[in-house]
């Protein structure tokens, strides 16, 4: 059982930057994911990070988001810069591929215009 916590959502301008922010009760995983779901849709997949440091990106976010890991502090980020307002939804960390009993709360995120 792996849980995840997600945190560093908010409302921010277009052109604006947030990080989030998600904590692993467990880090001896090969790679985690940032997904995200908007109103009526499927929780998509947006950035991946492996184990030895690799990262995927869709190509919606790439170039404008950044995904990172602290092993020490069994922690993943994703840093999103230039947000648009297409970017606004609520975002999760697990697994890749995702575990369907370890999604979290999330963390939303809003983009105006």
């Amino acid at each position: 059982q792996v849980r995840f916590m997600e945190s560093g959502g908010g409302l921010v301008q277009a052109g604006g930057s947030l990080r989030l922010s998600c904590a692993a009760s467990s880090f001896s995983i090969n790679a985690f994911g940032w997904y995200r779901r908007t109103p009526g849709k499927q929780r998509v997949l947006v950035a991946t990070i492996f184990r030895d440091g690799n990262t995927e990106y869709v190509e919606s976010v790439r170039g404008r988001f950044t995904i990172s890991r602290d092993n020490a502090k069994n922690s993943v980020y994703l840093q999103m810069n230039s947000l648009k307002p297409e970017d606004t939804a609520v975002y999760y960390c697990n697994l890749r591929p995702s575990n369907p009993t370890y999604w979290g709360q999330g963390t939303q995120v809003t983009v105006s215009s």
